[in-house]
């Protein structure tokens, strides 16, 4: 990929990656994704975060290609090493290079990476500003827990630039057309923002929106964040989706998260599906064994209900559900409309600790639990019926 031209003084310099299989050893990348850097020119030079360690060589020839070498600064705004793998060997390629942080970024430099020297650091505290010159003066606002302790963004008014660190960020690559008006589409990309966002950054929603506060006030024209997209065209969009994910705003449907091992659980998740449907509900239904964890979180945050059953494993929770459970633990899940289920052959378990976990989340759980002995029978479909039906109404007035 070239260097491309977002504003008269504003360069995009990231790179595609298509081969690493999972983000953060986790999470699926179908669409693979992109870890992007940026320049900054007025009369100084700066680099705006860098890139995954692996893909230095690719980075440094996408520098090179635009003439940088000697760039004045170099300013990180998180430190996760996606984004901050490349800081040793760009150190070595450009040695008066300043490194430009707050308090926090620095000790996670000298952590990672060991670079001691307090001479290489320019250390800037919440609204300092960098002036490069030509009009070009940076300003440094910190977004604390936006999803590490250190993260900023860094504005360049005179351009209405945002660099935005991971806020806004989404998987997929863009191949050569980092600017959103360029792109043949950006439904891929808005979906999975919204599984980024579920998987990543859902456990901080109060600190996304201290954040979103704090940057109300900036005539945004450009998002630069450093995954997916520059954002232009769909700037609002884009703040908007954050403001409903981290407020979380969802709209009626059901996500029916299931593990069986025989196929009886599975029956009565089907059932519950096919009634809700027939009530005019959307309906997501997935098998927790078959799907990853990623693609379940995302529905969740997007749909207000939420039914989840299980059979009992070893005394507890099928493996792959109670996996679910604790990621929805993790994330503070608020404002939903939720139920549980279960089977069970000698000792059940499932069905009360799915509703105990549900509870702990105090979401709102208008019908009761039911729980399954070894297989289908007309007082269990009876019971998941009525479930069906107490559930609609509740969906419906969200």
């Amino acid at each position: 990929m070239i260097t491309k031209n977002i504003t008269p003084s504003v360069y995009y310099t990231g790179v595609d990656d298509h081969t690493t299989p999972l983000f953060e050893s986790l999470w699926p990348l179908p669409y693979g994704v992109t870890y992007n850097s940026y320049i900054v020119k007025g009369e100084a030079t700066a680099l705006i975060d860098t890139a995954e360690l692996n893909s230095y060589e690719a980075y440094l020839s996408n520098l090179l290609n635009h003439g940088i070498d000697a760039p004045e600064y170099l300013i990180i705004n998180h430190m996760e090493p996606d984004h901050s793998g490349c800081i040793p060997l760009l150190c070595e390629r450009f040695p008066k290079m300043k490194i430009v942080g707050n308090r926090l970024t620095v000790g996670m430099i000298k952590g990672y990476y060991h670079i001691e020297d307090d001479t290489r650091y320019l250390v800037v505290k919440d609204g300092d500003t960098l002036d490069l010159g030509a009009g070009r003066v940076l300003s440094f606002h910190t977004i604390p827990m936006v999803h590490w302790p250190e993260t900023m963004v860094t504005w360049l008014e005179s351009e209405g630039v945002l660099f935005s660190g991971d806020a806004f960020g989404t998987f997929g690559t863009t191949d050569g057309n980092p600017i959103d008006e360029h792109l043949p589409g950006i439904d891929v990309f808005m979906s999975e923002m919204h599984r980024y966002y579920a998987c990543i950054v859902a456990k901080y929603a109060d600190q996304v929106q201290r954040a979103l506060t704090k940057l109300a006030d900036k005539e945004i024209k450009y998002i630069c964040s450093t995954h997916g997209p520059v954002w232009h065209k769909h700037v609002a969009e884009v703040i908007a989706t954050y403001n409903a994910l981290s407020t979380y705003k969802v709209e009626p449907g059901v996500v029916i998260a299931y593990g069986s091992m025989y196929g009886n659980t599975t029956e009565m998740a089907q059932l519950l599906a096919e009634r809700l449907e027939a009530a005019g509900i959307t309906v997501k239904l997935h098998n927790m064994s078959n799907t990853n964890l990623s693609f379940v979180l995302a529905d969740i945050w997007r749909y207000n209900g939420l039914i989840i059953g299980a059979p009992t494993y070893n005394g507890a929770v099928f493996p792959p559900v109670a996996a679910l459970l604790s990621a929805l633990e993790g994330r503070g899940l608020r404002n939903h409309v939720a139920a549980a289920f279960g089977s069970f052959t000698w000792a059940g378990a499932a069905c009360k600790k799915i509703a105990e976990a549900l509870a702990g989340l105090s979401l709102d759980m208008p019908a009761a639990p039911v729980e399954m002995k070894m297989s289908m029978n007309p007082a269990t479909r009876a019971a998941l019926i009525e479930m069906a039906d107490t559930l609609v109404p509740a969906i419906l007035a969200e």
